[in-house]
């Protein structure tokens, strides 16, 4: 399946590149580099796959996208990029801010699409596999091939999955404006494990681990929570480690989205028909709002503070 993610509307690349033809640890000893081959590509071939709650909301959600963040939606199909039988509309929204594979089904979602985040586009699959299970990974959906190249689904501890997908005719992105935060929410008992096997699959490096971060960033002020920020070639992560005592919306936005003025881009967000879930908070590192989009995908917000 392409990489396409929506929360209800949420989110394949495969998908990504059948829609774009048919548009024209801390604490945890790391695993050995050398047992963990290399197979990111970069940060605009990473799409949040956006489920779309019903078909009538389709056209609103991409339109609602596109005039907050800028970019361009490929046509609109009816393809079958599952493992198994299925139907599905299917659209790629390019965006300067991230990309997303966005999808409504006509036919129930076999298991256990939807619950993937983002895809990922891989140098290839096998070596891929191989890569997650040797960084401790679990393959919940084996290799499968769709119309224009491979998929899997693979899970980190805490139950956290993605989607891989490879290509026969490799895609060519421009690299993104900004790169967007992949909002990762786990346990206490998941953490170290979740980052120490991500780490070693993406090849990436621990920019912060923050033990006693300021937890109204999740909506629990007065307390504190551990906040861990990763960087790699599929882009930038943040990692919530908390008790999953959470206040709506937070654990439902799997994106957070770099811009350069919030306020601007909240109002145009909201003209666009987009509602305002929880306003604009001053955390440590930006000026955050959450917003959910005609369709049902919520989404975070940032811009950097001005020192």
């Amino acid at each position: 399946m392409p990489n396409f993610r929506i929360r209800p509307l949420v989110h394949g690349a495969a998908l990504a590149a059948l829609l774009a033809g048919v548009a024209g640890c801390a604490g945890t000893p790391p695993v050995r580099s050398g047992a963990v081959p290399n197979v990111a590509v970069g940060p605009q071939y990473d799409t949040t796959h956006v489920y779309i709650d019903a078909e009538e909301h389709y056209d609103a959600f991409v339109d609602a996208f596109t005039s907050t963040f800028g970019g361009k939606p490929s046509k609109r199909g009816t393809f079958n990029v599952m493992p198994v039988p299925a139907n599905t509309q299917a659209q790629y929204v390019w965006s300067p801010v991230g990309n997303l594979s966005t999808f409504f089904f006509l036919t129930p979602i076999p298991y256990p699409f939807g619950q993937e985040r983002t895809g990922w586009l891989v140098t290839d699959m096998d070596q891929a596999l191989a890569a997650a299970r040797a960084a401790g990974a679990e393959v919940v959906v084996d290799k499968f091939k769709d119309p224009i190249g491979y998929d899997a689904v693979i899970q980190f501890a805490g139950g956290v999955k993605f989607q891989l997908y490879w290509h026969f005719t490799a895609p060519s992105y421009a690299p993104l404006e900004t790169v967007p935060d992949n909002r990762v929410y786990v346990s206490r008992g998941a953490a170290d494990t979740f980052v120490k096997d991500f780490l070693a699959f993406s090849h990436g490096r621990l920019v912060a681990d923050v033990a006693n971060a300021d937890s109204a960033e999740i909506g629990r002020p007065g307390e504190t929570f551990r906040r861990i920020r990763i960087e790699s070639a599929f882009g930038k992560m943040l990692v919530f480690v908390t008790d999953g005592h959470l206040p709506y919306p937070f654990g439902h936005e799997i994106t957070g989205y770099e811009v350069k003025d919030l306020d601007a881009t909240l109002a145009k967000a909201v003209g666009a028909g987009a509602t305002v879930l929880s306003p604009r908070f001053e955390a440590v590192e930006s000026s955050t709002a959450i917003v959910r989009f005609p369709g049902g995908y919520v989404a975070e917000i940032h811009a950097a503070r001005r020192r």
